[in-house]
């Protein structure tokens, strides 16, 4: 690489950096955590830390920390076992956290969320402050889902997607995600030739690429597909990303020289359109026609019944769906202003059509967010 690109020199210069490590990148399966990579995860993040950037810390690992303790040879498929295990490996990973951090005369602080704090308002305003005030006070957050609460139904799915909801909600300069693969690359390295992409612009650059689900440890729950869509989501918030390996941290966090990075949207998105596209779970989704699709994405107008062929799913109004064109795609997401038990019989039917109580925008483009494909 001859010369630091733009997106790079951000990321190096960033005042405000969200790092998210990988389970495979501290532990081993069957060694639970491994001391020597946490150090040095943790002293890269100090050497950041004394070049005056402030750091938050979204750490995986409390599952696989728990397993060796717990006698569990691999990571549990059922959520009570992995529940059981993040309870142990929570304290065992926040203990080793505490001690390696204080090598440094740094403070610790453990932040547990599920999607809820990200994804209701009042919640998520009062994770805002919490962060903005361990940051101000120089403590160092160490980010986890809340593995020993959280259901199925306020699941993250995995910690880079929290980690870029993260980023975007305390205002991050950058996200850097670590693991065990060292960028993205246009195939499966592991099976045959495969080149990294150094730069990713728009999604014309990864149009082609094919990211696998799981993780070559089989200790985490992302994989690359994951880091590609946190990826997304984050730049298209406006926050650059670079996504390396937990090896190559130093320079990961020192020149940025290393890894795929990936640019952001010039704009900043605003905390509701962030919200409704990309922290918020939809309750359903509403199928529309190509003419609907080119009045909800290029001309950003509101949803008529007129363009919807199908409803899906069980919501109410004022729920979160997704919209989808005549191919499946979702692509845009917004708030609905029918419960999915009424807007059935309204399909297809132009306003003259409607009764008069009805005869309102499905989906007000006030409320509605395009979004990129993902």
């Amino acid at each position: 690489m001859t010369s630091r690109s733009a997106t790079r020199e951000r990321i190096a210069a960033a005042g405000r950096v969200v790092v998210k490590v990988g389970s495979s990148s501290l532990t081993t399966a069957r060694g639970g955590l491994d001391p020597a990579r946490l150090d040095a995860l943790v002293d890269a993040l100090a050497v950041r830390r004394a070049a005056g950037s402030q750091v938050v810390l979204v750490s995986s690992g409390a599952i696989a920390a728990g397993l060796a303790p717990l006698g569990i040879g691999k990571r549990p498929r059922d959520l009570a076992t992995q529940q059981a295990a993040a309870s142990v490996g929570q304290l065992a990973l926040g203990h080793a956290y505490v001690a390696s951090f204080a090598r440094h005369g740094l403070q610790v602080g453990q932040v547990l969320l599920t999607s809820d704090d990200v994804v209701r308002r009042a919640h998520y305003r009062n994770a805002q402050r919490t962060f903005d005030r361990l940051l101000s006070l120089g403590v160092v957050p160490v980010v986890n889902e809340n593995d020993t609460v959280a259901t199925q139904e306020i699941r993250f799915g995995d910690n880079d997607r929290l980690a870029s909801l993260v980023a975007h909600l305390i205002g991050a300069d950058a996200l850097v995600l670590l693991s065990d693969v060292d960028g993205l690359y246009d195939g499966d390295p592991r099976r045959g030739k495969a080149n990294r992409i150094d730069e990713v612009a728009d999604d014309a650059d990864i149009a082609d690429v094919e990211a696998t689900t799981n993780g070559a440890s089989g200790l985490g729950t992302g994989g690359m597909a994951s880091k590609l869509s946190a990826a997304r989501i984050a730049s298209a918030a406006g926050v650059p990303v670079l996504v390396a390996a937990a090896g190559d941290a130093s320079a990961a966090l020192g020149s940025a020289e290393v890894g795929t990075a990936f640019a952001a949207h010039e704009r900043r998105m605003p905390a509701r359109r962030f919200w409704l596209g990309y922290a918020a779970d939809a309750a359903g989704r509403l199928r529309l026609d190509a003419g609907a699709v080119r009045a909800v994405v290029a001309k950003r107008r509101s949803l008529l019944a007129a363009g919807i062929t199908e409803v899906s799913g069980a919501f109410e109004a004022g729920d979160v769906v997704d919209l989808v064109d005549p191919d499946g795609k979702v692509v845009a997401r917004g708030v609905v202003a029918f419960d999915s038990a009424e807007l059935p019989g309204l399909i297809g039917l132009s306003s003259h059509e409607l009764a008069p109580e009805q005869r309102r925008e499905v989906v007000h483009a006030d409320d509605l967010v395009p979004l990129r494909a993902r």
